[in-house]
C-alpha cells in the first residue's frame, strides 16, 4: 500500500503529468525526424519521406544474399566491366564514376552494398566508395574476408587505437567469432534506430526531473518532520519511496522506448533484424544481429537510467529543494553532449565514453577496450559494470541521507 501510495503520489502531479507528455512528445518528434527527412534518388530526382524508404526498400529486396567469396567477385566483375565502357565513365579531375545508365541502373540501386565491399578492401581512414572496385584485380577470386582480416588486423595496429597486446587479442577473438559468409539484406530501421539511441537522453532527464522532489519536497513542504517521527517513517516509508521511485522511472522510460522503436519500425520495417551488423561495416568487432546490437544497447541503457534515478535519490534527499537536485542532474547528463572524443584511447577519451550520454551510444563500430591488469572488457561491458555498480553504492547513501536528515 506504502508503495502503491508513494507511486501516485509521483504521478498525479500536474508537474509530472506536464513534463512526461511534453518528454513523450519531444521523443516522438526526434524519433520521427528520420522519417520526415529521408530522401534518395532515382532517375526522375529525389524521393522523400516514406515513399522513399518503400523505394528504398523494394531496391534493397533483390539484394538478399550471401556475400559468398563467388557471389563478391562477380559483383565487382561486373562493376570493372562497366567502367571498362568510356560511354559509362564520367571524371571531375581526380575520381572516375559511371554516369547514365550504367549508374541508374548498375549502381544506384545497389550502391550501399558495392560501397561496403569497396570500403572492406580500403585501408583505415580511406572511403573510396564503388569506384574503387574498377581497380581490384579478381582473376584469382576477390580473397573478400581476407581483406576484411587484413583491414580488422591494420586497424588494431594502428597508433591511432593504443591497443595493447592483450587488447589486440581480445578484439581479434572477438571478431573471429563472426560467422561468414556474411548474409546481406535490407537493414535501414535497424542502422536508424541505433544510431539515434542517445536520443533517449530527454526521457532520462523528464524522470530525474520527476522524481527530485522525492525527498527534497518532502522538505520543502515541511512534512519531513511528520514523516520522520512516524512509526515506520525511517524504514518502510523510505523503502516505499525508493521502489516507487524506481517503478515509475522504469515504466515511464519503457513507455518513451516503445514510441521510439515503434515508430522507427514500423515506418522502415523490422526487415533485417537477423541479419549481421557486419553488413553496415565488415570490420564491426562485434558478432552481433542487429536485434541483438539492440538488445544489447538497451540493457546498458537501462543501467544507465537507474544509475540516474539513483542518484536523483540520493540528491535529493541531501538537498533542501528539487531546483538544487537539477542544478547538479543537468550538467552531469547534457555536459558529455558538447565534448567531443580525440580517438579511442587515452584518460579523457575513455572516461568520455564511460559518460551518461556517450554511453548511449552503442559504438559498436569501435574498438573501445577497458584493461585491468591482463583483464580486457568491452564498452558495453565497462559500461554495464560502471552503471550497476554506482546503483548499488548511492542507494544506501540515498537511504541513509533521508533517515539521518535532521529536521529543522
Amino acid at each position: 500500500m506504502l508503495i502503491k501510495y508513494e507511486f501516485l503520489k509521483i504521478l498525479r502531479k500536474k508537474a509530472t503529468l506536464m513534463i512526461m507528455a511534453a518528454s513523450l512528445l519531444l521523443t516522438v518528434f526526434l524519433f520521427a525526424l528520420p522519417i520526415m527527412q529521408y530522401q534518395t534518388y532515382d532517375q526522375n530526382g529525389v524521393i522523400k519521406g516514406t515513399a522513399g524508404i518503400a523505394h528504398v526498400k523494394e531496391q534493397n529486396s533483390a539484394l538478399c544474399h550471401s556475400l559468398s567469396e563467388e557471389y563478391v567477385t562477380k559483383t565487382i566483375g561486373d562493376v570493372r566491366r562497366l567502367f571498362k565502357d568510356p560511354k559509362n565513365v564520367g571524371y571531375d579531375g581526380s575520381e572516375r564514376f559511371l554516369i547514365g545508365a550504367a549508374y541508374w541502373q548498375h549502381i544506384a540501386p545497389r550502391e550501399k552494398l558495392l560501397d561496403l565491399i569497396a570500403k572492406t578492401y580500403d585501408r583505415p581512414g580511406e572511403s573510396s566508395g564503388y569506384s574503387k572496385l574498377a581497380d581490384l584485380k579478381v582473376k584469382k577470386g576477390a580473397a573478400f574476408y581476407q581483406a576484411r582480416e587484413q583491414k580488422i588486423q591494420a586497424l588494431l595496429n594502428a597508433p591511432s587505437h593504443a591497443l595493447s597486446a592483450e587488447q589486440k587479442e581480445y578484439w581479434r577473438h572477438k571478431a573471429d567469432k563472426v560467422a561468414v559468409p556474411l548474409r546481406y539484406g535490407y537493414y535501414e530501421g535497424w542502422e536508424i534506430l541505433l544510431s539515434s539511441l542517445e536520443l533517449l537522453i530527454f526521457a532520462i532527464l523528464a524522470i530525474c526531473v520527476s522524481i527530485a522532489p522525492v525527498f527534497s519536497g518532502e522538505y520543502q513542504a515541511g512534512t519531513d518532520a511528520v514523516i520522520l517521527s512516524g512509526k515506520h517513517g525511517k524504514t518502510k516509508v523510505i523503502t516505499a519511496k525508493i521502489i516507487a521511485s524506481f517503478l515509475f522511472g522504469l515504466l515511464s522510460f519503457t513507455l518513451h522506448v516503445l514510441a521510439a522503436l515503434g515508430l522507427s519500425l514500423a515506418a522502415f520495417g523490422a526487415d533485417g533484424w537477423n541479419l549481421p551488423v557486419q553488413i553496415a561495416n565488415t570490420s564491426i568487432p562485434y558478432p552481433f544481429t542487429f536485434l541483438q546490437a539492440a538488445l544489447v544497447s538497451l540493457g546498458v541503457i537501462y543501467l544507465i537510467l537507474l544509475a540516474m534515478i539513483s542518484l536523483t535519490l540520493l540528491l535529493s534527499a541531501k538537498m533542501k529543494t528539487p531546483y538544487l537536485v537539477l542544478i547538479v542532474l543537468v550538467p552531469v547528463l547534457f555536459i558529455p553532449m558538447f565534448l567531443m572524443p580525440s580517438g579511442t584511447s587515452g584518460a579523457y577519451n575513455l572516461t568520455l565514453f564511460l559518460l551518461p550520454y556517450r554511453a548511449l551510444m552503442p559504438e559498436i563500430g569501435k574498438y573501445i577496450s577497458y584493461q585491468i591488469g591482463g583483464l580486457v572488457i568491452d564498452a558495453f561491458s565497462a559500461r554495464a559494470m560502471l552503471y550497476a555498480v554506482l546503483t548499488m553504492i548511492m542507494l544506501p547513501f540515498a537511504r541513509r541521507g533521508f533517515r539521518k536528515h535532521q529536521v529543522g
